[in-house]
């Protein structure tokens, strides 16, 4: 799976582009549960790189995970994918099933990997031995250091600006608490639009990784009322809440959210601290907040949850997936003109 148009020179050559075989530096982030086959695809087919979340595409959207996969490779013409791997090792069963998805994936072609939470190093050296790159999640400096030692190829910062689990540091200085690791390093967070895409580019980063832009996309299946809710947002409406998963997670301020309120009771807090406790106490909110966000943000019926990053400042409309990449692209290629 190669793309066959030519490279974009200048910012677009960065490591993102040559260990993904893209032509745009620019990742859709995997979203629970907002990524759906489409929208992956349409992404990837306009030369970006989409990532398949394997609970969304299995759980939500109700595929056997090789026919999702195909799915997808159909819809992009054969463009690159990427697969997102949380390997938290709370479960031993989600751990059996995610080393199940990893190992399909590479049968099926695809070469890119992103891990989030927990140790890389099985998923690096098995990627690697397939001939694959792993990237992963971070939000500091000592998560990236844990990635650098289990064998990764890049990582995605994750900075404050950004939608769903979200970090603390703002893209310049999570940038510089990192950079001497010698690891390509991916943003995630606070971008909607091409200008600040290419300032970020500039400012040294690899590529680009973008959630909140592509669900107002119309090949998003996301609920209409959660996109239009996107359009209408600024970044005053996005807050913290430690309600729906135990950890900080950015969501739209909805009548819900206001009224329930953001932080977990003392009992909880007092479980998600204990050494014997906390992984059970992890899990169960994992599993509750996955209905919670399959319900309010693909089905519509409700609207509890609506993950967005502060990004929204910059999204004002719903458009198809494909021209967003295009933009950027263009964005790229008119610095390139300047310089």
């Amino acid at each position: 799976m190669s793309s066959t148009a030519p490279p974009v020179p200048s910012l677009a050559d960065t490591p993102l582009t040559r260990h993904a075989h893209i032509r745009v530096p620019l990742i859709c982030g995997p979203m629970y549960p907002c990524s759906n086959p489409e929208l992956v695809a349409a992404v990837s087919k306009a030369g970006a790189l989409g990532i398949v979340q394997p609970i969304s595409l299995t759980y939500v959207h109700g595929y056997e995970f090789r026919e999702g996969l195909r799915k997808i490779h159909t819809l992009s013409g054969g463009a690159p994918i990427g697969f997102n791997a949380l390997i938290e090792a709370s479960s031993k069963t989600y751990h059996n099933r995610m080393v199940r998805w990893l190992e399909t994936a590479l049968e099926e072609g695809v070469r890119f990997f992103l891990t989030s939470l927990g140790n890389p190093r099985w998923v690096a050296d098995r990627v690697h031995a397939a001939g694959g790159v792993v990237y992963h999640d971070i939000t500091e400096r000592k998560w990236a250091l844990k990635g650098r030692d289990g064998g990764v190829d890049g990582l995605v910062a994750v900075n404050r600006e950004a939608g769903g689990h979200t970090g603390s540091r703002d893209p310049r200085a999570l940038l510089d608490e990192v950079a001497d690791l010698g690891l390509p390093v991916v943003a995630a967070g606070g971008v909607g639009e091409a200008s600040q895409f290419r300032a970020l580019l500039a400012m040294g980063y690899a590529g680009v990784q973008l959630g909140t832009r592509f669900i107002a996309t119309t090949e998003c299946n996301a609920d209409p009322a959660y996109k239009q809710a996107i359009v209408r947002a600024t970044s005053r409406d996005v807050v913290l809440t430690e309600r729906l998963t135990g950890v900080p997670v950015s969501v739209l301020r909805t009548p819900y959210v206001q009224r329930l309120g953001t932080t977990v009771g003392p009992l909880s807090r007092l479980l998600f601290r204990g050494r014997k406790t906390k992984h059970w106490i992890r899990t169960w909110y994992a599993l509750r907040s996955l209905r919670q966000l399959k319900r309010s943000s693909v089905e519509g019926a409700n609207q509890d949850y609506w993950q967005a990053g502060r990004s929204v400042d910059a999204v004002h409309d719903i458009r198809p997936a494909g021209d967003i990449v295009a933009e950027f692209e263009a964005a790229l290629r008119f610095a390139s003109e300047e310089a």
